[in-house]
């Protein structure tokens, strides 16, 4: 039994297994290359990822800018194997020259969501010679259909969808009410998915594959999505207890301090629900306690820094460095299943196995 390739644009990997990009920080090139480099597809996040540079603060896009071309140089000189992805949000205010940081890198997928990637071929366009396959990230198959004829009057399909499902950890593209209701079932969305982009597959000769993302953890989890028509899956969260990740060890390890009751909804800053590990930090939040900032970066379109209660930037990068105690960590439904620090290679190696017994 052979578990099967994945196909996107003109890129092929061994394996069907995506690692979700992490913003600030937590995805960079050192676990994105490892994940390559075992038949996968390695992503970097864009987020706020000038972070690592000394002038950030004064000169925040222009950080941005050149990490993350930075970051794809340093994970293609370690890769073997495998493709290179990015994750842009189309929330940050720096989306445009992130794309085209990214397509003038030459890597080989964008990952696109947190919004409709409405003008991501247009961006293409702008590199004729580009080899770059692009996919959006999508919450509905509503959204696939919207982009499908979008895209389409810029001669260009998605090369492939990403469809995130409820259980994803940081920001997520549903209400906190559909959250909580427990009723969103991303193997129904799927299907209805594969339904929604058929037509634009038939009439234009073009497989579009669907990978699903959110809560998915084990082999067993890949073999029933696989079983459903998805081509591939996408996970993060699994891949956070890495040696590899690129967080620090005390980011890392409150995946492994955290219980199922600790992984929780929030309400984030920038307009969206996320989930994330309860800690100390958000419990002064939940209570409405302020943590008075100056907006340094101004780095999602829909944040209002005057009503905000902390600077979700500052935030995350403060966990990313370790410091949790003015910080919190984005998380999976599944994060509290983590229960030491392993390599992605062994990860990889278990969930094989998984899939292998479950086909």
């Amino acid at each position: 039994m052979k578990i099967p390739n994945l196909k996107i644009g003109e890129y092929e990997v061994e394996l069907p297994i995506i690692q979700g990009g992490m913003g600030v920080g937590i995805s960079l090139h050192g676990l994105a290359s490892a994940v390559a480099n075992t038949g996968g597809i390695g992503v970097i996040a864009g987020a706020a990822i000038g972070f690592l540079k000394e002038d950030f603060k004064k000169n925040t896009h222009e950080a941005n800018m050149e990490m993350l071309k930075q970051e794809i140089a340093k994970a293609r000189a370690k890769m073997t194997s495998g493709s290179l992805g990015v994750n842009i949000m189309v929330a940050l205010t720096d989306y445009e020259i992130l794309v085209k940081a990214a397509l003038e890198a030459g890597v080989d997928i964008i990952f696109s969501g947190a919004g409709l990637p409405l003008t991501l071929p247009k961006l293409k366009q702008l590199y004729p010679q580009s080899k770059t396959a692009l996919v959006p990230i999508i919450s509905s198959p509503r959204a696939a259909t919207i982009l499908c004829k979008k895209w389409l009057r810029m001669d260009y399909l998605p090369d492939a969808f990403v469809l995130e499902g409820p259980k994803a950890g940081g920001h997520l593209g549903y209400s906190l009410e559909q959250l909580k209701s427990g009723k969103v079932n991303v193997q129904r969305l799927l299907l209805e998915t594969l339904d929604a982009i058929a037509p634009f597959e038939a009439e234009f000769g073009k497989k579009i594959p669907v990978i699903v993302g959110g809560g998915v953890y084990t082999g067993e989890d890949i073999s029933r999505m696989l079983n459903l028509g998805a081509s591939g899956v996408q996970m993060a969260t699994r891949f956070v207890t890495t040696e590899e990740c690129d967080a620090s060890i005390k980011f890392k390890q409150e995946y492994i301090r955290a219980r199922k009751q600790d992984i929780v909804f929030i309400k984030s800053p920038v307009g969206l629900p996320g989930r994330a590990i309860k800690n100390r930090f958000l419990e002064l939040v939940e209570k409405g306690e302020k943590t008075p900032f100056k907006c340094p970066y101004h780095c999602i379109k829909t944040c209002i820094p005057k009503t905000a209660p902390y600077c979700i930037s500052m935030a995350l990068i403060n966990a990313q460095k370790g410091n949790l105690e003015n910080g919190f960590a984005f998380a999976g439904e599944n994060a509290y299943r983590a229960t030491k620090i392993t390599t992605v290679r062994d990860v990889i190696s278990e969930l094989v196995q998984m899939i292998l017994q479950h086909k």
